[in-house]
């Protein structure tokens, strides 16, 4: 197993910029696992400069329980391997199942599926969306979640799709997947920057925009004012606080802005107060919150499903842990009919989440209506299998794995601290 600490330096240009996060270098803590054959599984986790190099260390403390065995060893019961990682008797005392070792599980369990996904020859999507209910349900922990989802009720949401997955998945390969842009709305563009970049992102087919909020008051009414008039009033139009306002804030914030037309409210306040998201939409509403990129876990997400706190269920492919826990979410957010629409940027958020949306449309919603997958148009040149957006849609990846491989050059130039991008 090979770790690599990668960092790209995108605060130069102001890229990921928000009211949060004023100088994010976007990282990946990145796995390789090899094998004695040609195949390797690619695997990362995501961060934003300073604190790369923790996540590195929290994997390599998951190295005994990867190094050395089969691939069949791991994948003949994948719930049961991710129980391991996380349930590990002293590992799970950093946690349990959040933080730094949780994300950084996730690295191993994404490089797991994606070397399990070459050697099936088929990309991550659709390995999952061959698999029978009875199967996918294995790959993921209950413990926790049976108040909210039994296995029994998972294997029941996905039986009823069953019968006609294959016509989505045609209707997937013809169409792609639904998504919104980001990336003409970071809180470190000046006005005319973001005027320019609405006007791109027209042009290139985009119906959805997202713009960051939670500056001063003043600042993010000419902010949102400004992309509204820039995108024209038939298209959609969220903003996002990265968990900037306290409740009350939030309210009196969002109930501001709400003039001019919003889908959502993303993030307004801490992603661990639920009681508080649950308040939140209820005084904002007809606006949608929506959430999810920072919480630590699936009870959280249980949480705020119950609460009836989030309109929208914004899972992450690694803020979670990976791709099995990100299942668990998916399914209870189809029983609670509250719609997926992931979040994704960074470097290879796009690339992996595009897959966990293709397969909650052909085997658990069995529908793209009112759901949209974050993109962010940076960093994708790094990636051997980029995520590839047209028409505002992602087409679906036809390389075997999960496309989490980063080009050799590209791991070569931005590790930190010795490649030629940080010399």
């Amino acid at each position: 197993m090979e770790i690599l600490d990668l960092r790209f330096p995108t605060a130069r240009a102001a890229v990921g910029t928000d009211a949060m996060h004023p100088d994010p270098d976007y990282s990946a803590a990145y796995v390789i696992l090899k094998t004695d054959g040609d195949l390797e599984g690619h695997g990362l986790t995501f961060t934003i400069g300073r604190g790369n190099e923790v996540c590195t260390a929290a994997i390599e403390a998951f190295r005994h329980h990867v190094v050395g065995r089969t691939l069949a060893d791991l994948t003949i019961d994948l719930g049961a391997f991710w129980r391991q990682l996380a349930g590990d008797s002293q590992l799970r005392w950093l946690g349990p199942e959040k933080g730094v070792i949780h994300i950084s599980m996730a690295a191993i369990v994404n490089a797991v599926w994606d070397l399990y996904a070459k050697a099936e020859r088929k990309p991550v999507w659709k390995l999952l969306a061959d698999m029978t209910p009875a199967q996918i349900v294995r790959c993921i922990d209950f413990r926790y979640i049976t108040d909210a989802l039994t296995p029994e009720e998972a294997i029941d949401l996905l039986a009823r799709q069953r019968s006609t997955t294959a016509d989505r998945e045609r209707e997937l390969l013809q169409t792609g997947y639904p998504a919104y842009t980001t990336s003409a709305g970071w809180i470190g563009y000046s006005d005319d920057r973001i005027r320019q970049a609405c006007g791109e992102a027209i042009a290139a087919g985009w119906t959805h925009f997202k713009v960051k909020v939670g500056a001063s008051p003043e600042d993010d009414c000419n902010r949102v004012k400004l992309v509204r008039e820039a995108i024209g009033p038939d298209r959609t139009l969220m903003i996002d606080a990265n968990q900037r306002w306290d409740v009350n804030e939030a309210i009196d914030r969002v109930r501001a802005l709400s003039e001019f037309d919003l889908k959502w409210i993303e993030e307004p306040t801490s992603p661990d107060d639920v009681l508080g998201h649950a308040a939140i939409a209820k005084a904002v509403h007809p606006v949608g919150v929506a959430t999810g990129e920072h919480c630590a876990n699936r009870v959280l997400f249980k949480q705020l499903l119950q609460a009836k706190a989030i309109s929208y269920c914004q899972i992450d492919s690694c803020r979670l842990g990976g791709v099995n826990e990100n299942l668990a979410v998916m399914l209870m957010a189809a029983k609670f009919g509250v719609p997926v629409c992931p979040h994704a940027g960074g470097v290879g958020l796009c690339e992996l989440v595009r897959h966990l949306s293709m397969w909650d449309f052909i085997a658990v919603s069995g529908t793209m209506q009112n759901r949209v997958t974050e993109y962010v148009d940076h960093l994708h040149e790094h990636f051997v299998d980029p995520a590839t957006i047209t028409n505002a849609r992602y087409l679906p990846p036809t390389r075997p794995g999960y496309s989490a491989e980063i080009t050799a050059a590209s791991r070569s130039r931005y590790r930190f601290p010795s490649g030629e991008a940080w010399r």
